[in-house]
């Protein structure tokens, strides 16, 4: 198999797409010559690699003499065939198998293109072929060029590509960093400050080389988990602008990251003029030693303070690559002063040095400084409370996540080196300057030991000092007296001094960079209103310039004010919050076991996670314990106020993850509950159709379900499936969201079904989870039942056989002008259409008055013509013509406050409830619930119930026991004795001319002629039928006199179903019951529960 040797193997290399798979074509001969000539040869053989060798190149082995067959299929990297009748999707040609794995179909292979975003500035989104468009025939007509299946699989020649290269062609100016630049030397910067100079010397000398290394590693240990954390986060997808507020916000949501993202952009801000400030301090100090200072201390501070904030801003404002520079150059001088005090501890001591406590590496004086030496007032935590925010400063990187070149890479390898690197820095110094400087020293070089002195194991007496004045007088030097111990120490002072400078010119400088970005972000997602002003930003970089102004303006207040010991403590508990919740963020993520937690740094543990969260909650109160208290209620406040506003947001966070967790486990542990007759609660099935066409019946049985049961808005699609199916899944969400948007706490579901009547027994049977399943379907009453198709009669009555059938109560609510208000909405659909476009045409007439000379005119017309500004034609058949046809305003008038009437307050009245069938209780529990609820809280219960006349006395007593057993308050309770005596002739002559039209009349016929008539009209009300359940037919009628009588003015009625015994009850006269039962009455609920109690009395 001749394929390494030059004279066997021809290699055609041609540039192709990245996202292509290499294809190898072999052929297996060792003689050329033979290989043209002999049919013998053994076939052709495709191999695809999935390596990572070549990935942009298409490699194709040849044999000599055979290649140019295939020249004609090489074309821009693709394999195509000049013939015009090869077909794309042609599998059966000699020229198949030289197709990349993906292009001989349709269905396309994974390409990252898919799962960008919409608007992603990496690149260009594609949209993969539908699963329609793959599982569906493929149509006939449709005629597919050479090639184009290829590119339409693959993503290649999609609508919107050369926007998209338009697009990344105006982002070529962007400057981003890598992981050094970017991460590393800014969380150096910001980690190193005026501690690691000024301070750290007095903390070891307080707390000794033990104890403060100590201190120096519990820090790190904060600081490293909330690494930890963050590199676990920032690995979890692709990251964005914002920094602290990105990471939390897109992992527990817009409530915590949003109040965190406000407090820690403000934390940064005021971080600006503390920095400053120091800087000024120092400024200050060496003029006071020069005799040269301006007008006094405080106001030198403030001028010099001033003037580096506006130097600053004009560094950020510049640009961040001349931002990255500075910091650079900072770095090189800090580095250098660090480097200064490690060279100065070796250098031997002088005279004067010795007299201030410096005596180069002493084992003795390393043994004195170990252990811990606290003054009055001082402790460990004090101590502690002191050091630790000279550690923090690890999110200087990630604050400009939105500037780094790859901030999945740099935000981990970058903050945990640096802190790494700050960690050992810091334990170096602390052991170094411990070992060389004793704590308390007098600067004198006369107080030398006199001969015979008893040193009682002193370091200093050792080498010859005596300092023992220091315990009973203050002395100026030594670790814990002396806060330019460093200064001494190094080689050349004032390189400490310089390092001073760039510690604090570096931290202020990173703090003015982070706070804009970090505000810009939280700006941009809009999650406070008022502040969308500040998320514009200018230029390549995005610069949020609005930000930086205002972030300058803050520092330059809190400058003027020149003391900042007091907002100092608050600021750090800024900071430690935020830490707290990038740990909680990531507990919280690994916890909710969401499969989109799949973070590519792995060096990590939630439960390390959850202890660092509560480990920084434990450091904000070691350090302040009041700074601790505002710092939460300031973040609880804000939490509040975003979790009131709602913000119109989805990223997909934690806390979804964890509620769905949460609801599932409910779900399931309730499953091994049984159930209860005292937890029974109304769970319905409302056919709304779309929520928003029937709000009156979803409207009365939300009153019922609100907090208290399940409640389902359902609909059914009758048509062809994949019509209905793309009718339904496209409307899905916006139904939902109308529910929420109108505070209606219920679900949708909705399904495709070849009937009505297929379509709810679907939804009966599965709808609903485990023990939350619907027990009572709610509909409206049929109001065009005279008029409606036989089919749809047959569909309504059948639902109702079907819910007793399946043992689930059935709920049917008459209103006098009925509920579908949806010729309604498409008429003010068409109204707003309208208006928007009369709007336009305005606009436009607006724009063409600034145009000059007559060609404003002709612009007019031209923008019209745009803008496709035409006179609507009606259409014949539209269903809003027809509407418009009658009396349209006042007719939507009625029906629109008729939808409306169960929003409103009921006011003083009744609800009357006719039980007159022991269903179980359900006819009694509902209108119970109403009473409880806002809006008919004011109503009373009036029971009335069927009875004998001469017991009417004994039978409301023993109703009123029940009741009172069953804690129900009632009004009043009324006994009808009259139920079962004929109706009087008018009401029965409006019975029976209703079902008139309906009637087969048999008897009045020839046997023949009857049998016939039967067969061909088999829904009609035999005479037979009507004879059997004549008494039932009284019965129905005389109610409806009755609750005239009684229930005329009630604001609503709750009467018993009567139930239709299946083939015996023809549909139409069924109808014609619940017709005459609730004509021209109140709003009726008509409630048949399904004979199981739903009332007890029991405890």
């Amino acid at each position: 198999m001749s394929l390494n040797t030059s004279s066997n193997v021809f290699l055609d290399s041609v540039p192709s797409n990245s996202n292509r798979f290499q294809v190898n074509i072999i052929n297996e001969s060792h003689d050329s010559s033979a290989a043209v000539s002999d049919s013998t040869d053994p076939p052709h053989y495709e191999e695809t690699s999935f390596g990572d060798e070549t990935p942009n190149r298409l490699r194709i082995s040849f044999r000599p003499g055979n290649r140019e067959c295939y020249d004609n299929f090489l074309q821009n990297g693709e394999t195509a065939k000049t013939d015009a009748s090869f077909h794309a999707y042609d599998s059966h040609t000699n020229t198949y198998y030289l197709q990349t794995f993906g292009h001989n179909t349709v269905d396309a292979v994974p390409k990252i293109e898919y799962y960008r975003n919409t608007g992603s500035v990496s690149g260009p989104k594609v949209s993969r072929p539908s699963l329609l468009e793959i599982h569906e025939q493929l149509a006939k007509n449709v005629t597919v060029a050479p090639g184009s299946a290829d590119r339409v699989a693959n993503g290649d020649g999609m609508p919107g590509e050369e926007q998209a290269e338009n697009k990344e062609e105006d982002t070529a100016g962007v400057v981003k960093f890598g992981w050094v630049k970017g991460v590393l030397v800014r969380c150096m910067l910001n980690i190193w400050g005026v501690m690691l100079f000024i301070r750290l010397s007095w903390i070891v000398g307080e707390a000794g080389i033990g104890l403060g290394v100590l201190i120096i590693l519990l820090s790190t240990m904060v600081t490293s988990i909330t690494g930890l954390s963050t590199s676990a986060i920032a690995t979890n997808g692709f990251v964005r602008g914002g920094g602290a507020y990105y990471l939390i916000s897109r992992s527990l949501g817009p409530e915590f990251g949003g109040s965190i993202g406000l407090i820690f952009a403000f934390a940064n801000a005021v971080a600006v003029a503390m920095y400053v400030v120091g800087f000024a301090e120092t400024v200050v100090d060496l003029l006071k030693e020069s005799d040269s200072m301006m007008v006094d201390q405080t106001n030198d501070i403030r001028i010099i303070g001033s003037i580096t904030v506006v130097i600053l801003l004009g560094i950020s404002v510049a640009g961040m690559e001349w931002e990255a520079k500075a910091q650079v150059i900072l770095l090189i001088i800090l580095l250098i002063a660090i480097a200064n005090f490690f060279i100065g501890t070796v250098i031997p001591s002088n005279n004067e040095k010795k007299s201030k406590g410096f005596f180069n590496y002493q084992a003795s004086i390393f043994a004195e400084n170990f252990g811990p030496s606290f003054t009055k007032g001082e402790g460990f935590f004090s101590v502690f409370a002191i050091f630790f925010p000279a550690a923090t400063g690890i999110l200087a990187g990630a604050n400009i996540s939105g500037d780094l070149e790859d901030p999945q890479d740099a935000i981990p390898r970058g903050t945990m080196l640096a802190i790494f690197i700050t960690t050992v820095a810091y334990i170096g110094v602390a052991i170094c300057v411990a070992s060389c400087v004793v704590r308390d020293a007098t600067g004198s070089v006369n107080d030398t030991i006199v001969s015979g002195m008893n040193c009682n194991g002193s370091a200093a007496c050792g080498l010859g000092y005596d300092f023992s004045r220091c315990r009973y007088e203050p002395c100026q030097y030594g670790l814990m007296n002396n806060f330019q111990v460093m200064s001494m120490v190094s080689g050349f002072g004032p390189l400490i001094t310089a390092g001073i400078f760039s510690a604090t010119l570096s931290s202020a400088l990173a703090s003015l960079v982070s706070a804009p970005k970090v505000f810009q972000a939280l700006c941009k997602d809009n999650i406070f209103k008022g502040l969308q002003f500040f998320a514009k930003g200018y230029g390549k970089n995005n610069e949020p310039l609005r930000g930086y102004f205002l972030t300058f303006l803050i520092a330059m207040a809190f400058i003027l004010i020149a003391e900042l010991n007091v907002i100092a403590p608050i600021i750090s508990n800024f900071f430690l919050a935020s830490y707290a919740l990038i740990n909680f963020s990531c507990f919280h993520a690994s916890y909710a076991k969401s499969p989109g937690w799949r973070p590519a740094y792995g060096i990590y543990n939630m439960w390390v996670s959850l202890f660092g969260a509560v480990l920084c909650c434990a450091v904000m109160f070691v350090i302040n314990w009041w700074a601790a208290v505002i710092t939460y209620v300031i973040e609880l406040s804000l939490y509040i106020y975003v979790t009131y506003k709602k913000p119109d947001v989805n990223w997909g966070s934690s806390t979804q993850a964890l509620s769905y967790v949460s609801a599932l486990d409910n779900a399931l542990e309730l499953t091994t509950v049984e159930d209860h007759v005292k937890n029974f609660r109304p769970q319905c099935i409302v056919l709304t159709g779309g929520p928003m066409t029937r709000p009156a019946l979803l409207d009365i049985t939300h009153a019922f379900t609100k907090n208290s049961g399940l409640c389902i808005c359902c609909e059914v699609f009758v048509g062809p499936r994949k019509l209905c199916v793309k009718e339904m899944n496209s409307g899905m969400a916006k139904k939902q969201a109308w529910l929420i948007k109108n505070k209606i706490k219920a679900f949708y579901a909705a399904v495709a079904a070849d009937c009505f009547r297929d379509g709810v027994r679907s939804l009966l049977q599965a709808s609903g989870l485990g023990r939350m399943k619907p027990n009572t379907l709610v509909i409206g009453y049929k109001k065009n039942w005279r008029k409606a198709p036989l089919t749809e009669i047959e569909n309504y009555v059948g639902i109702i056989h079907d819910a007793f059938d399946f043992e689930i109560g059935v709920v049917i609510v008459r209103i006098s002008q009925g509920f579908d208000i949806s010729q309604v909405l498409q008429v003010q659909d068409e109204l707003e259409k309208l208006e928007q476009e009369r709007l336009a045409l305005e606009a436009t007439i607006k724009d063409n008055e600034c145009a000059e000379g007559s060609g404003g005119i002709r612009g007019l017309f031209k923008k019209a013509g745009k803008l496709n500004i035409t006179k609507p034609t009606p259409k014949k058949d539209s269903s809003i013509n027809s509407v418009q046809s009658m009396h349209v305003g006042e007719f939507n008038q009625k029906l629109v406050e008729a939808s409306a009437q169960f929003k409103r307050k009921q006011g003083k009245g009744t609800i009357d409830v006719w039980w007159l069938f022991d269903d179980g209780g359900l006819t009694l529990l509902i209108p119970y619930i109403l009473t409880l609820r806002k809006k008919w809280k004011d109503c009373k219960l009036r029971i009335y119930v069927g009875g004998k006349i001469n017991r009417i006395e004994e039978e409301k007593l023993a109703m009123a026991s029940l009741l009172s057993k069953f804690r129900i308050k009632f009004a009043d309770i009324h006994i009808i004795g009259d139920i079962n005596i004929k109706p009087n002739k008018e009401s029965w002559k409006v019975f029976e001319e209703m079902i008139e039209p309906y009637r087969l009349h048999e008897s009045c016929k020839d046997l023949t002629t009857a049998e016939k008539l039967k067969r061909e009209t088999p829904w009609k009300i035999t005479d037979v039928e009507l004879e059997t359940v004549k008494e039932k037919s009284y019965r129905q009628v005389r109610l409806n006199e009755l609750l005239q009588e009684h229930s005329r003015a009630a604001n609503l009625i709750v009467l018993s179903l009567p139930v239709a015994r299946k083939g015996s009850i023809s549909d139409l006269l069924y109808l014609a019951w619940l017709e005459i039962l609730t004509k021209n009455l109140p709003p009726v609920l008509l409630v048949r529960g399904n004979h199981k109690n739903v009332l007890t009395f029991y405890s």
